[in-house]
């Protein structure tokens, strides 16, 4: 009687648990891993500033010193040594936004709320390559990522496509406007198994979700997860001396399933040994503030106009994915 080959399941068996693996890697595992206690505050300012009308503004009192700030988990993380703008209290003691007059009670003067210059340059139009590697239980998939960034001055899409071994491609998209204060994000979608999509209702003041979730208030200088990249790249370009180490970056970012602030912790600058070859490149660390956040560690480089040479991503459970600059196209 024929047994088969004896070394045929083990073959299969192995690559279910690769291909298994992977899919953790990309799509996120289930494992709870709870986001560590906040230390000391660093400086902390916002992308974002509201300008008020000079009766308004001649009322308010002086904006108080900034509180404790998010902790720097290794995750995605702080900014930037400026003048804060306001103070701005811890996510989980920040009381509910009631209506415009709550948001005016907390907002800076004119002068304070000049946050930003009044016009910054978005980065030039590029297609970015990266070596991406994936590491999870034990496990190490190498595939390849790109990054097609088209603008014109007026408006901008950002494609994002990965792939690995065993896997099915992964791919995110952003299409939007550009103006002098940055990106204005009307469209986002993420694509693995099927497509989600989050929308940005501007004259409806909010962000959408096609999976049905509920809809999140649109604030002013929201991102989402892709926009975010050059817009931090924006920003830094436009101006070098806030970003130093020890501070922290603010920005509200949208998902494809919901809308948080993202706090983005300064790690200074550092040399890189990329597959493209040495980068000297500012990183920024993304703070999770919530139980199942993902720590996201990006690298901008100065003498590339701050593209991203360098993107990490860990899971709550370990996993992560790396991708490193290998080259860059010019249209």
């Amino acid at each position: 009687m024929n047994l088969g080959r004896p070394g045929r399941p083990r073959q299969l068996a192995l690559l279910t648990v690769l291909v298994l693996a992977a899919h953790l890697v990309f799509l996120g595992p289930p494992a709870r891993l709870l986001a560590p206690q906040r230390a000391t505050a660093p400086a902390r300012f916002h992308t974002r500033s509201i300008v008020l009308p000079p009766a308004e503004a001649a009322s308010l009192e002086p904006a108080a010193p900034p509180p404790e700030s998010p902790p720097a988990p290794g995750g995605a993380p702080p900014a930037q040594t400026p003048e804060p703008a306001a103070a701005v209290p811890p996510a989980e003691h920040r009381p509910p936004r009631p209506a415009r007059a709550a948001a005016s009670a907390a907002a800076p003067s004119p002068a304070q709320a000049q946050a930003w210059p009044d016009s910054i340059a978005a980065l030039p139009s590029a297609i970015l390559h990266y070596e991406v590697t994936a590491r999870s239980r034990g496990f190490t998939l190498q595939g390849t990522a790109s990054i097609r960034w088209q603008q014109d001055g007026q408006r901008y899409a950002a494609r994002l496509e990965l792939t690995a071994l065993g896997l099915r491609p992964r791919a995110q998209e952003s299409t939007g406007e550009i103006t002098p204060a940055g990106l204005l994000p009307e469209r986002y979608s993420d694509q693995a198994r099927s497509e989600q999509a989050a929308h940005f209702d501007r004259a409806g003041g909010r962000v959408t979700f096609s999976n049905n979730r509920p809809d999140a208030p649109l604030q002013a200088g929201m991102q989402d997860r892709l926009s975010l990249v050059f817009q931090l790249s924006m920003l830094a370009a436009a101006q070098p001396g806030r970003f130093t180490a020890g501070t922290e970056v603010v920005v509200p970012t949208a998902t494809a399933r919901d809308a948080q602030d993202w706090v983005f912790a300064v790690r200074g600058e550092e040399d890189l040994d990329l597959p493209g070859g040495p980068v000297r490149a500012l990183k920024l660390e993304r703070l999770p503030q919530r139980e199942f956040d993902q720590k996201l560690e990006l690298w901008l480089a100065p003498a590339q106009a701050y593209a991203p040479v360098r993107l990490r991503l860990t899971n709550p459970d370990g996993s992560q994915v790396d991708q490193r600059w290998l080259a860059t196209e010019r249209p």
